[in-house]
């Protein structure tokens, strides 16, 4: 049944990515309105990034910019980067599961309300 499972772990770990990432999952925003504010971030330096994501008046920007200071705080202790070198090289958002509610309509219907969630996601590397 299970084959050369410790060979297949050791392999996947060779090629695994090992560039500093931060993942938030099950945000409560949009995905759509999380990727403007990713836009704006994506292959900037660091300290530009933060300061665009703290003069940015939209409802993503608190979670990005926590998320983007996760990141960087990954390089910095995990593995040793100089803050200075590092570029925000990927950030994106997928849907997270969807919460679904209802409202109440006339003459006994109901409306379906489709509450979304995003798992955003942010790599980043040294130039």
């Amino acid at each position: 049944m299970a084959t050369r499972v410790k060979e297949k772990a050791a392999a996947r770990k060779a090629n695994a990515d090992k560039r500093p990432r931060a993942t938030a999952k099950y945000i409560r925003i949009s995905p759509s309105k999380v990727k403007i504010v990713l836009d704006l971030i994506r292959d900037k330096q660091v300290d530009q990034a933060r300061a665009i994501l703290a003069y940015t008046p939209k409802s993503a920007s608190p979670v990005v910019e926590k998320l983007l200071n996760s990141a960087i705080a990954n390089a910095e202790n995990n593995l040793e980067m100089d803050r200075a070198s590092l570029f925000v090289a990927e950030a994106y958002a997928n849907q997270g599961p969807t919460l679904k509610r209802y409202w109440a309509r006339s003459h006994g219907r109901a409306d379906m309300i489709k509450k979304k969630t995003s798992h955003i996601t942010i790599v980043l590397d040294q130039k």
